[in-house]
């Protein structure tokens, strides 16, 4: 035993031996019989309070108490019931602070074991008790008890019939509301009962009381006091069993009715069965997939709302299929369900380069944005335009930035639209009307975030039916696309965490408003280095995959690609390269199933340089005129085309005739407006240095060969103007020399585009001077070393530059 367990606050002597400890008790207890307390076994109750002449059981606790519940049974001595405090204690304590004060004494009727196996007591309550003293024995609490009369009061007849009455009329009353909670038999036992101090015990007893408000009862100073307690005890309940009555009862009557509109849907369907006509027309399917719908609360109520519309329209009304096709299209329309966004940045790194060589712009955006989403947790879907030639990858690196991103990738093709019902949808007025193909792109892609790949922006046409590129405006701008309408859904959709990455092969055909809203990435034309990478990494393992050939088949030579890049295409990307390696491994396959049919053993296929042609053909390309001697009004321009550079050569000639300028080689306006003014500078340029009337009587000819192709542009301004004044001035332009750059009447050089793809293409002729204007000097910094190297660029300012490195003195 503890050494300072407290007893009412104060601290109990330690003692040693059970003998002693009882001698001591028994000692204490002799001392206090003057007061009346007696001693008693204490059984702490955690829920369960005892009245006068009421029987009942207790639990025992296992170990000594039910040792001593036996002994003081066979001695008759008797017990002492009293309430924890903390229902949830189960502990054996000692401190008075833990139990009521008061309790109940009661005889012990009898101990039996319990069907659990525990012990069981049942016991008759005789008195009310306080605790006086309480001390523990061998874990067996034993407690001095002074019995506690109630004080009886004298109540007057009429006011004891009132009282009873009054009792007996609320008991009747909780019967009838107690639902089942009070035994028919218990109530008509109460009915029985004449004298009101029995009547008021026996519903302390027998009523359903809660155990506070029964110690509250045991309590009571007095008998009015106990009646008075008991009655506003009773009403309380009574008015809590009505809430909870009526609160059933409002629950019993809406499962009633869903019960009964249960049955009656499924009669329906029944009937609707017998007749032909199709069963699901009360939306219950409808209902269910809504449930299931990752949506907002507005969006689920429009829905549902539909669905009650849909529901109350007959298998023969004209708008049935219309509204089942629409609630169908709502249910399909990924509202709020996204896919989780990749946050391992070093692989969405690798399938980046796995997929793609080169392409560093584009790769490099996409891993800020990734990187900028897992540092802040929330980033703003960026809408990329990627603008390139044809074949560069463009569609294709947009399925491995889908990959790299973990997002569902869909594909929308925007070549040739025309209509802006394309973009914003049908409206439902409409026969066979359908939502835009945002919309379904969305619904294909099934998550609220996908990557939206919007092809070929640069070719959307405009007619009667409206502009498409004005549609999307709303779509590719993130201040507004969070609540995007289309006519056919009606109700808005957030379209701010999807990622939209346009292609378009220009800028120039794209509006500007349209343009503005993008973040444009230029897709340039590959190198032969780079095309060389492509096809020995990508593209002929790819081709071999499809058409199942291994490194033991077939083996190719670096001079081979690199032939079939400089004989066998002639563009900016990858595309008919690819083709020509297909070309090559469909023969390469057919020569080992001609082997294996002849029962021979196929041998492995090598693909060189110098074997090419039995695969391809002759060559198809040849390499553009190398460099000539230097010549008199001949003059080598740089231009731009969809497949790449080119170089093109500019000649003019002078004839007799009335002065007028002749152009031909199918010359577009704005280079027809750039020869005129070219020619009108070197006319204020030579001034007095030519003859008078020199052209007024003579007939300048400019012509571009390849006449079938067509030519426009202001860059070839300088090249057409040097060409003149070598035409006119006798002096040769150096051969070796190309140049870019438009022109104006006071003889400013304007700076171009594409500069990269004619710079290549003065390499390819063997040029070792280029002159570009001085405003794309800084663009020479994104210009590869191998491309310029072994060429002289000299940025030039003004007309007077270029003659001066382009014409050679005699």
């Amino acid at each position: 035993m503890p050494n300072n367990e407290k007893n009412n606050g104060k601290p109990i002597r330690s003692m040693q031996g059970d003998e002693d400890m009882f001698d001591m008790l028994q000692d204490s207890f002799d001392e206090r019989e003057q007061t009346k307390s007696k001693r008693m076994l204490v059984i702490p109750q955690s829920n369960k309070v005892i009245f006068t002449e009421m029987v009942a059981a207790i639990d025992l606790p296992e170990g000594p108490v039910v040792e001593a519940v036996k002994e003081a049974m066979l001695r008759h001595e008797k017990l002492f019931l009293i309430l924890r405090v903390d229902p949830q204690d189960e502990t054996m304590s000692v401190t008075r602070s833990d139990y009521h004060e008061m309790g109940s004494i009661a005889d012990i009727r009898q101990i039996m074991k319990a069907p659990n196996g525990s012990m069981r007591a049942f016991v008759c309550g005789l008195s009310r008790g306080s605790l006086v003293d309480l001390r523990k024995n061998g874990g067996v609490l034993y407690g001095e008890v002074e019995e506690m009369p109630m004080d009886i009061l004298p109540i007057r007849r009429v006011e004891q019939e009132a009282l009873y009455r009054a009792l007996q009329d609320m008991i009747e009353q909780f019967a009838e509301v107690a639902d089942k909670r009070l035994p028919e038999e218990v109530f008509k036992r109460l009915q029985g009962i004449r004298d009101l101090d029995r009547l008021v015990n026996q519903a302390m007893i027998l009523l359903p009381i809660p155990v506070d408000l029964r110690q509250g009862l045991l309590e009571a100073g007095s008998n009015l006091e106990q009646y008075q307690m008991l009655s506003t005890i009773l009403a309380n309940e009574l008015e809590i069993m009505r809430i909870r009555k009526q609160l059933k009862d409002k629950v019993q009557e809406e499962l009633d009715k869903n019960q009964r509109d249960y049955i009656l849907r499924e009669q329906m369907k029944v009937i609707r069965s017998e007749l032909g006509e199709n069963s699901d027309r009360d939306g219950s399917e409808f209902l269910e997939r809504l449930e299931k719908l990752e949506a907002s609360d507005s969006v689920k109520e429009a829905i549902r709302k539909e669905i009650r519309r849909f529901s109350t329209l007959g298998s023969n009304s004209s708008e049935s299929a219309t509204s089942r096709d629409y609630i169908e299209t709502l249910l399909s329309v990924p509202w709020d369900h996204v896919s989780e966004d990749n946050a391992d940045l070093l692989l969405a790194k690798n399938i980046l380069e796995r997929d793609h060589y080169g392409l560093k712009d584009v790769k490099e955006r996409v891993t800020e944005y990734l990187a900028v989403h897992m540092h802040a947790r929330q980033a703003d879907s960026p809408i990329l335009c990627l603008v390139g030639p044809p074949g560069t990858g463009k569609t294709s690196i947009a399925k491995s930035i889908a990959e790299a991103m973990n997002r569902k990738y869909v594909r929308v093709c925007l070549g040739g639209v025309s209509d802006e019902a394309e973009i914003r949808g049908h409206r439902r007025t409409y026969v066979a009307s359908l939502p835009g193909r945002i919309m379904q792109g969305m619904i294909q892609a099934g998550t609220a975030n996908p990557l939206m790949l919007l092809d070929e922006v640069d070719k959307l046409g405009s007619d009667y039916k409206g502009d498409p590129s004005s549609a999307l405006l709303e779509v590719l701008d993130s201040a507004q696309n969070s609540r995007f309408v289309d006519h056919y859904i009606e109700i808005p959709v957030d379209l701010s965490r999807v990622m939209f990455i346009a292609t378009a092969n220009t800028t120039e055909t794209i509006p500007r408003p349209l343009l503005d809203r993008m973040e444009i990435l230029e897709i340039n034309t590959y190198l032969k280095t780079e095309k060389h990478h492509i096809a020995k990494e990508h593209l002929i393992p790819k081709q071999m995959k499809r058409h199942g050939l291994s490194s033991s088949q077939i083996g190719w030579t670096g001079k081979a690609i690199d032939d079939i890049i400089e004989y066998y295409t002639r563009e900016a990307g990858v595309r008919e390269l690819e083709r020509m390696i297909g070309k090559i491994c469909r023969k390469a396959v057919l020569s080992i199933v001609e082997a294996e049919a002849k029962g021979e053993k196929p041998g492995k296929a090598s693909i060189t340089g110098k074997n090419l042609t039995e695969y391809l053909g002759r060559h198809r390309y040849m390499p553009e005129d190398p460099i000539g001697r230097s010549a008199v009004g001949l003059a080598r321009g740089l231009a731009w085309t969809a497949v790449g550079g080119t170089t093109m050569e500019i000649e003019v000639s002078l004839l007799p005739g009335e002065g007028k300028l002749s152009l031909t080689g199918n010359i577009g306006n704005v280079m027809r407006e750039s020869a005129i003014t070219g020619i009108n500078y070197i006319r204020a340029f030579l001034g007095d240095k030519v003859p008078d009337g020199f052209f007024d009587r003579n007939i300048i000819n400019i012509h571009i060969p390849e006449g079938a192709v067509p030519k426009d542009g202001p860059s070839a301004g300088i090249t057409m103007a040097t060409a003149v004044y070598s035409a006119i001035t006798g002096n040769p332009v150096a051969a070796d020399v190309a140049m870019t750059g438009e022109i104006t009447l006071r003889g400013r050089v304007l700076p171009i585009g594409g500069l990269r793809e004619k710079l290549l293409a003065a390499k390819g002729v063997g040029v070792r001077k280029v002159l570009i204007p001085l405003a794309n000097k800084e663009s020479l910094a994104d210009i590869p070393e191998e491309v310029t190297e072994g060429m002289e660029i000299i940025p030039v300012k003004t007309m007077e530059e270029v003659l001066r490195e382009a014409i050679v003195k005699k």
